[in-house]
This record gives C-alpha cells, structure tokens and sequence, in this order.
C-alpha cells in the first residue's frame, strides 16, 4: 500500500468515480498490453524486508516506529512504517538479475539493518527478524498500537465496516490449539515478511506466474519460521492461517455458498493474461478504498503518456495474493510487470532470506525454461494443497508432485529442485560464487532437517519443561535476536536455552502471560466429594465454580475442604449430601489478564490468599496461584547467583 493518499469511501458519487477510474484503468493496462508498451528486454529482482522491533529487557514490541523513523530523518527514503507502532519495513533497490545481484542484496540488507539498529540503541531496543514474533501477546494488537497514519486509519475502519460477523475469530490447530476472537484487523500486524520481486516479460507472465503457484508449497517447506502464536505451537508457517484469518471478514451460514477471502491462493490457473487477475479481484471483492485520482488514465495512453493507474494499484494493495501481480514503471520510463512473491516470511537471519530468495528465483528462471505449461503436468488442487500443507508442516510435508507423484519435501528439494535453481541462476549468469553461497544454505537445512520453524519448535518445546511459558518464548526471541546479530544461518544454530534469559525482567508481565488456562473447574450443584477427587487426582488446590455461561461464580480451596471434611467426622455426618454452593467463596478476589505481574503479587499479599481467578467481564479465563509467583521468583534468584 505505497500510496499514502487514501481514504474511506464516504458517499455514492465517491464510489462511483473511483470505480470508473478502476474500469479505466484495466481499459488502459490492456491497450498498453496489446500495443507492446511493456519493457520486456531486461529482468530485474528486487525485496521488501519488514520486520519487528523489540525492548531489549524484556523482549517485547518496542512500539517506536515513529520516534525511530524521526530519529533516521527524511534522507532515509528506504525505510518506512508499516501496519503496527512495532514494525518498519525497508525497500530494497531494484537491480538487474544477474553477476552479484543477490550478495548486493544481502549487502544491502544487511546495511539498512544496521543503520535502523544503531537508532534503536539510543532507544533500548533491537531488530527482529521473524515470520510472527514469539513474545506478541493479544493486547499488543489492540487499535492504540496501530500506526498513526491515515492509510492504516482508513483499511482497518473499511475491513471493519466489511466485517459479516461479530469479531475476527482466529481458529488454528498444532502441537497446540488457538482459538481466540479479536476486535480488530490489527492482528495482521502479527505477520512480517521478506517480500521478494521478479520483473518478467508481458508474453511470459502467464507461463511464469502459474510456475510462481507451484513453487509456492516448497519455498515455504524450506523457508518456514513462523510455528509460535501467543505461546502456542501451530503451523510451521502460521503466518499463512494467521494472514488470512486476521482479515476474514466473513462468517459462517447454513447454506454452501463460496466467498473466497480477501488472502488467498486464487481460485484456479492463470490463462489469459495479468488484466484476468485483476479483473478477478475487482469481481469478487468490494472497493474498501479510495483516492485522490487525478490522471485521466484512458486519456493519457492515447497522448502516448504511461499512466501510474493509481486506482487499480490502491483496489489490488487491498487483496493479498500469495502471489501479487504487480504494475509498475521503471526509471526509463516504460511500464513492466512484476511477480511479488509473499509467501517467505521474515528472517531468521538476512543471509537465510537471501538463499530462499535464490532458491525460488534459480527454479523460476529453470522451470520457465523447461515448461511452456506447467498446468499440463500438476493439477491446480494439488499445488493448493501442497502451499496448506507446507504451511502447516513445513519441512515434514509430503507433496503431490507432477504426475500424482508423492514425494517428501527434501527429496524433491535435494534431487529436483535444488539442481534446477543452480541451473536457473547459472542461466541468468550470477556469480557461482554467490550461487553456492546461497543455494549450500538451503541444502544444508534439507539436508540436517533444520529450518526456522524446526528449531524455533525444539527450543520450546524443551524450554517448556523447565521454565514458564512466558520465559520459553521471551527465550526464543532473545536467542534469535543474538543469532540474527551474527547473520549465522538457521541450520547453523544450536537450541536456545534458559541462559538466553540472562536479562528477562518480568516487573510489567501480565497476568495472561503466566496464568493457567487449563483449567479445572466445578459448578455450584456439584456434590463436594466430587471436587475433592478431582484436586486429589489432578494434584491442585484450587477449584473455581463457573455456571453454565462459564462465568465465575466462586471458589473452593483444599484448606475449605479439609474444614469441612473434619466437621463432618467430628459431627458424624459423612453422609449428608453437601454440594459445591455451601461451602464456596461466593465473591473471589479475582483480576484481569492486563493485570501486571506486581499487581497481582500485590493484592495477593493485600487480602491473603493463595489463589487469583483471572477474568474477562465476568468470564472465567484463567488462574494464577502462588506456585506461579514461586516459579518467576525461584528463576530470578538464580540469575542473579549466576
């Protein structure tokens, strides 16, 4: 979404001239197509690298944007905002596809980085590098973390007013289960990437972008760096569920109707030109903005003038294609087209983004050259299928290959794919010593299995067993950070691990990120033998009682239980029938899950007890006992002996 002069669509006449210039503009882009407007005889690439930034203390979002872009000053066009306060993004310069052009970019990369970081050590803060950072919570995505501009204003209030249902609703299944509503489209703000571009010829952007839909399963097997969610381990590259899910406004019926979402894959194989892709997306999903468009595009091809298409260019900044098309024009002054492709995700490291970016343009040059069509050899549904299935499982996925072959992601990676991308680069003539660079790193994590998402998932899973969910991921952002500095590849990185918390400050944590929400819990005319089983069984010592609604009505302790157990026996009544009501605290103390840690600690002491029921209006959502506050204290103590 470059154009920054956008806005909400406030009346009818507004719609309808923004709409006939949308019409004039496809008008236009077809009559440069047919009279060879279209620069042909040269091939650039070029990179979007968006990223997040963090506190250094704690590891949270550093939500600076705008200090940050201040302190930079306006001589650094290349960086800019993006949807949240915690992210930036840079644009890398277009170069020509060939000799060192992608050590340039790597170069490039990493000399932006270097530049933003040096600004954010005035501020206490470092850059990360990751599909989805693993130390996002959900208030971090509320609209007061948004960016101020008035683009971002304006998309979220049109998907808003779009929105079919009550809430967006996140629903994603892994090692663990995510289903959670959100009140707004910010959750997209989740997701960043390393966007890369391929400039191709108007008589091949058919054949090119059909190959772009096939390559798209196994860039993101081997690419995948994005398997944590709010302490959840889903996807390999949940990005691409959470992309689509933050800006679903859809919802459920009881009829079979399709509604394509505003993210996706597409609906079938290209086969007529780059206007079909346009045309489908102007058909299938209503204008969310407008803009000042002042140029008579219809008008200005038949002056001989190259138009800008502003109104076509906003329509398509709010479709997300995995594989954008996209309309441009070059320093000449001729127009061109490009493929954009979004499925890498960011990181983890700049030299990890540049060899996913070789592995995928080395097989598009390669496979452009061996398929005049590669819809005759593989189905559409099968190359759908195997973009889901990577995302999920990333580098364990077995694909549907061309003639219903099934093979398993590294095997095709190791044996097919990797010789065509050497071939590919070795026909645009790039350095082979650049070739090998790159393409070693993506034969290496094929080879030791070992991607972002693989390792990211280890380091948890294993950090979990020892310390809070709130460390395990403060943990893995923190080892990140530290390797990302050393630009080392993925494959290379050995586990995180406790040591990597050596600054974790927990004194402004919330609640929601140490609470249990596995939780146990009775209703009110539940007979009390029963509650005294299940603490015994599960080895807890506090019960809530929520009613039918699942909101928190009481509570019962052991210690309630122990008092009521001996008057029985002192009073012989073992077998008079007491349910949860007699005996439960009727009104708990209770906080919120934006209850800091210190908070929570304190009223605890305040009113003596052992035990916070967590809630969301009157919802029960979680617990916090004083085994919890133990824990945290228990791994302070030993960092500060260390």
């Amino acid at each position: 979404m470059g154009f920054q002069k956008v806005n909400t669509i406030d009346s009818k006449n507004e719609m309808l001239h923004f709409v006939r210039s949308l019409l004039d503009d496809v008008q236009a882009f077809e009559y440069m197509l047919e009279n060879d407007w279209f620069e042909s005889n040269i091939v650039r690439i070029g990179a979007e690298q968006e990223m997040c930034l963090v506190q250094n203390k704690t590891f949270k979002p550093a939500t600076i944007n705008m200090e940050v872009l201040a302190k930079l000053g306006d001589d650094k066009p290349w960086c800019v905002t993006e949807l949240a306060k915690f992210n930036l993004e840079t644009n890398l310069s277009p170069r020509e596809f060939t000799g060192d052009c992608l050590s340039q970019l790597e170069a490039e990369n990493l000399s932006y980085l270097n530049i933003i970081q040096k600004v954010l050590d005035e501020f206490d803060a470092s850059i990360i590098l990751c599909g989805i950072l693993p130390t996002l919570r959900k208030h971090d995505l509320e609209m007061q973390n948004l960016t101020p501009k008035d683009r971002y204003y304006a998309l979220m209030a049109a998907i808003q007013k779009h929105l079919l249902g009550t809430a967006f609703e996140l629903r994603v299944e892994g090692v663990d289960e995510l289903l959670v509503k959100h009140d707004s489209p910010l959750l997209e703000a989740c997701n960043t990437s390393f966007q890369v571009h391929l400039q191709v010829a108007p008589k091949d952007f058919v054949k090119m972008y059909n190959i772009a839909q096939v390559l798209a399963g196994p860039v993101i097997a081997i690419s995948a760096n994005s398997p944590l969610v709010f302490g959840r381990r889903l996807w390999h590259e949940t990005r691409i569920a959470l992309f689509q899910q933050s800006l679903d406004t859809r919802t459920t019926h009881d009829h079979m109707r399709e509604r394509l979402p505003r993210v996706n894959f597409g609906s079938g194989w290209l086969r007529g030109d780059i206007t079909e892709i346009y045309k489908e997306d102007i058909s299938r999903f209503r204008v969310l903005l407008a803009g000042a468009i002042e140029e008579d595009s219809i008008a200005m091809v038949h002056a001989g003038k190259t138009p800008k298409l502003r109104a076509l260019q906003i329509h398509n900044s709010t479709v997300y294609r995995w594989n954008r098309p996209c309309y441009g024009i070059s320093p000449n002054g001729k127009p061109h087209l490009r493929i954009e492709n979004r499925v890498m995700p960011a990181g983890p490291t700049p030299v990890d983004e540049t060899a996913n970016a070789a592995f995928w343009l080395g097989c598009m040059v390669a496979m452009g050259n061996q398929f005049d069509d590669i819809t005759k050899h593989i189905d559409f549904a099968d190359a759908r299928d195997n973009f889901l299935k990577s995302a999920k499982f990333g580098i364990d996925t077995t694909f549907t290959w061309m003639k219903d072959k099934k093979v398993p992601v590294t095997e095709l990676i190791l044996k097919e794919l990797l010789p065509m991308a050497r071939e590919g680069l070795k026909m645009r003539k790039v350095k082979s010593a650049d070739s090998a660079k790159y393409l070693d790193i993506i034969e290496a994590r094929a080879r030791e299995h070992k991607t972002g998402a693989r390792w990211a998932l280890r380091t948890f899973t294993a950090l979990k067993k020892e310390v809070t969910n709130d460390e395990a991921v403060t943990a893995v952002t923190a080892a990140t950070v530290k390797n990302q500095k050393e630009n080392k590849p993925v494959h290379t990185w050995k586990e995180g691990t406790a040591a990597d918390l050596a600054d974790w400050h927990p004194g402004k944590i919330k609640v929601e990120e140490f609470m249990s929400t596995d939780l146990f819990t009775v209703q009110k005319d539940d007979l009390i033998e029963i509650v005294a089983e299940i603490m015994d069984w599960r080895r807890i010592r506090y019960m809530p009682v929520e009613n039918s609604k699942g909101e928190l009505i009481g509570l019962i302790s052991s210690r309630m239980l122990l008092r009521h157990f001996a008057r029985c026996s002192k009073m012989d009544k073992q077998n008079v029938a007491t349910i949860v009501k007699d005996i439960m605290i009727e009104k708990p103390v209770t906080v919120t899950p934006e209850t800091t840690i210190m908070d929570a600690m304190h009223k605890m002491q305040q009113h003596r007890i052992g035990c916070l029921p967590v809630v969301k209006g009157k919802e029960l959502v979680g617990i916090i006992t004083e085994m919890d506050f133990l824990r945290i204290t228990s791994r302070l103590m030993e960092r500060l002996e260390k």
